[in-house]
């Protein structure tokens, strides 16, 4: 199963990477220690990394083990962040960044509810996901503002290597029907 390679919100359009969306990655929010502070990636010190992040991109696109999204704001055509759905047979997962300047104004959220409908509008998808640091609540806020529940704890989860070196404990979230 493969979604859409473009979707449109009332205020973003969410489309595959390309490999000129390298620089504006970086200069947003890709070398902002506070955007990347619980992501499982540290900030990028040079384009470089950013440029291999994008072939990343493209490449698990193409072989269909995850399909990520960059944020395009309509009203000024700014690359404002990314967000990516991993399915796993019957279930979905997502992931999402964004720049520091955009914070609070909804577009994770709105980014957020475009995937979890399509997902859900899909006949083999009973359930999406995602988690977050238990520090980090802005981030569950999002998932509750979709409508995902908290499901409990995932102790020892994840590693956020920008926080700590050892797995962190984790909020899950999640919505099924």
């Amino acid at each position: 199963m493969k979604p859409p390679q473009t979707l449109e919100t009332k205020r973003l359009c969410l489309r595959q990477p390309i490999p000129e969306d390298a620089g504006l990655i970086f200069e947003q929010y890709a070398q902002d220690p506070e955007v990347t502070k619980y992501l499982s990636w540290q900030p990028h010190q040079s384009i470089r990394e950013t440029d291999e992040f994008i072939d990343r991109c493209i490449s698990v696109w193409a072989n269909h083990s995850a399909f990520p999204y960059v944020l395009i704001c309509k009203q000024d055509a700014q690359l404002i962040g990314m967000i990516e759905i991993r399915i796993n047979q019957y279930k979905a997962d997502l992931g999402y960044v964004l720049a520091r300047s955009e914070w609070g104004k909804g577009y994770t959220t709105e980014a957020m509810q475009a995937l979890t409908n399509w997902a859900l509008a899909q006949n083999e998808i009973y359930r999406v996901w995602a988690f977050c640091d238990v520090e980090n609540p802005a981030s569950a806020r999002v998932m509750e503002k979709v409508g995902m529940q908290r499901e409990g704890v995932l102790k020892r989860w994840f590693i956020h290597p920008n926080v700590s070196k050892e797995p962190r404990d984790c909020y899950c979230y999640a919505i099924s029907k």
